[in-house]
């Protein structure tokens, strides 16, 4: 008599399928993914959403992309178009959405308050909208994604996955700034850490793929793109990582200075007659490579394409950026008191094969050794390191969507 009754539990839960937004101050990324296979079925782009020529690209596996030109005045019509390609006869992939179990969002900022996904209620939103201030241009559009989703599909759980969370592990000798206590405890300021979804993922997954010891593996995880960051982990678990209060610090990254002295900003701002606000400005959108490299460009294949040129400034910002991930390797090799695994993740570390070689080639003080054959890989999970080097190198692609629909699953299954 029961058999009636577990057989449909047993396909629902198989037949989970779950949606993960990411949404921007003018964007919104999706994936719907099948969770009994952990495949994509279908993925897309909402972009310059609240601008004049808005536009959602639709692309269902196994099917042609779909574009549709539409005005978006905000996140709530975005969320109802990626609704209608979802179910569109033609370019669509489920028949309803009572096929969706749940929505998982990315969320830049939990503060101190949260350090694990949580399922999202009154008091979720409410802390989201407490750290505006520390995440101005994408808390906002976080929030405003999950009301939507609240709004387009009433009744389906919604899932906050902290972007901060992997960094709140991290001991209080990491993460405390040395300025007075009070600043902390009136207004949260400490280190958090950035792509933290990235960094679970990644050194998740290089354990897995190394087969190392899932309790106790020393992993540095280099997540280098247009936004870079470097995280190391023992077991799993953040013990440092290179972003702090906000994005802007550790690496030098497209357009980001990374670490600079603070008293830059004092003194850009009394001799170039700019306020604060002005200077980090700068400091976030006019430095990193864009700005060493003397305006070349924030991408780095367009910088590397100049310094081949002859461009002298191009090449001492990509040495600089190198350089500064080399440092970050060393000081986390010591904060760790050695080091199992080194992973390559995101735009740059999963394609720029020199690159990696270069920064590796810095570290034959660790026994690291390159397989040049090995490492010659754009996006594939690969042990780049020779069977004798001390330590194991290796690409893994990062898969921030895939992560975040785990953490769904897990907390409504």
């Amino acid at each position: 008599m029961s058999e009636p009754v577990i057989e449909p539990q047993r396909r629902r839960i198989k037949e989970m399928k779950i949606l993960v937004l990411n949404c921007g101050s003018s964007s919104l990324k999706y994936q719907l993914i099948d969770m009994d296979n952990e495949s994509v079925l279908a993925k897309g782009l909402c972009e310059r959403i609240g601008i004049d020529g808005s536009k959602l690209t639709h692309k269902p596996t196994g099917k042609d992309e779909y574009v549709v030109e539409k005005p978006m005045k905000d996140h709530q019509v975005a969320v109802e178009l990626v609704m209608d390609a979802l179910q569109d006869a033609e370019h669509g992939v489920i028949q309803s959405t009572d096929e969706i179990s749940a929505i998982g969002h990315r969320v830049l900022h939990g503060g101190t308050v949260y350090s694990d996904s949580i399922v999202v209620n009154d008091d979720v939103k409410r802390v989201i909208r407490e750290f505006f201030d520390l995440g101005p241009l994408h808390n906002p559009a976080n929030l405003i994604g999950i009301e939507a989703s609240e709004a387009a599909m009433p009744g389906k759980k919604n899932v906050a996955v902290f972007d901060t969370a992997f960094g709140m592990s991290m001991p209080e000798k990491a993460y405390m700034y040395a300025i007075p206590t009070e600043y902390y405890e009136k207004y949260s300021i400490r280190r958090y850490g950035f792509h933290g979804t990235s960094h679970k993922f990644v050194s998740g997954e290089a354990i897995k793929f190394g087969g190392l010891d899932p309790e106790n593996a020393k992993v540095i995880v280099c997540h280098l793109g247009n936004g870079a960051s470097i995280s190391a982990s023992i077991g799993g678990k953040c013990v440092d990582t290179s972003m702090g209060l906000t994005p802007l610090e550790g690496l030098i990254m497209g357009t980001r200075s990374g670490d600079v002295d603070p008293a830059v900003v004092q003194f850009i701002c009394n001799h170039e007659n700019k306020d604060v606000n002005e200077v980090l400005n700068i400091l976030n959108k006019k430095s990193g490579i864009l700005g060493m490299s003397g305006g070349v460009s924030s991408d780095f294949r367009d910088v590397e394409k100049a310094g081949k040129e002859g461009n002298h400034l191009a090449e001492v910002a990509l040495e600089a950026f190198r350089y500064r991930v080399i440092k970050y390797i060393g000081a986390y090799v010591a904060v760790m008191n050695g080091v199992d695994a080194i992973a390559f993740t995101a735009g740059v570390g999963e394609n720029d094969i020199q690159a990696r070689k270069l920064i590796c080639d810095a570290l034959g003080y660790l026994g690291v050794k390159i397989d040049d054959e090995a490492n010659n890989v754009r996006g594939k999970e690969t042990v780049i390191s020779t069977a004798d080097s001390k330590v194991k190198v290796m690409l893994i692609p990062t898969n921030e969507e895939l992560a975040i629909a785990r953490e769904t699953l897990a907390l409504v299954k």
